[in-house]
């Protein structure tokens, strides 16, 4: 098995609310890993997380954006313990980012969108493949449906405007007349915007 170099965080973004930073901060004293919080004047914090075995640190600033802390990080890690509870917190507090996984004749490249893998692509001297990348089946199953439920209704709506055209070319009694015009509004409207 090939032993990874290192690993990068390219742009990881985490959100907490108060209740997940005291959540966040637990997983990294649960991981061993040494852990300094300093709370700024602004209200923002800064947490330095330490794997003292591989002389390895890395320093997370969450800034204060109304109801959350909010954190964008990019580092390079080397050490295992370091990378595992990187790779967890990401995973746990749904955040986003592009990991890459080094090692010395590849790099594995994973996205994650709200803490989940969206992407996996594997980038070598050849170029680069994908592995894995996760698609909605389900979402995509619905939004047919969906879009065929409203073509079905469009045709409803179109068979009924037609109709009430057919019966106000008919009809000579002005107040009737009033009342198709309205409910062929009503009609063009609602065509308006399921055609939208």
């Amino acid at each position: 098995m090939a032993k990874r170099l290192a690993t990068e965080y390219v742009n990881a973004k985490l959100q907490l609310t108060n209740e997940e930073m005291a959540r966040f901060i637990r997983l990294f004293e649960e991981q061993e890993l040494r852990l300094e919080v300093l709370v700024l004047d602004n209200g923002n914090h800064e947490l330095v997380l330490e794997d003292v075995a591989a002389r390895e640190e890395v320093r997370m600033t969450f800034e204060r954006q109304q109801d959350y802390f909010v954190c964008v990080l990019s580092c390079r890690l080397v050490g295992t313990r370091l990378t595992n509870a990187m790779r967890k917190a990401v995973s746990a507090f749904r955040g986003s980012a592009i990991v890459n996984r080094i090692y010395s004749h590849y790099t594995m490249i994973y996205h994650y969108t709200n803490g989940s893998v969206m992407k996996i692509v594997e980038r070598n001297e050849a170029g680069e493949r994908i592995v894995f990348e996760f698609k909605d089946t389900l979402g995509q199953l619905e939004r047919v449906f969906r879009s065929r439920m409203i073509e079905r209704e469009i045709g409803l709506i179109g068979s009924a405007v037609n109709e009430l055209l057919d019966l106000r070319n008919q009809t000579k009694n002005a107040s009737e007349i009033a009342k198709i015009d309205e409910r062929l509004a009503e009609l063009t409207n609602k065509l308006f915007v399921l055609e939208a």
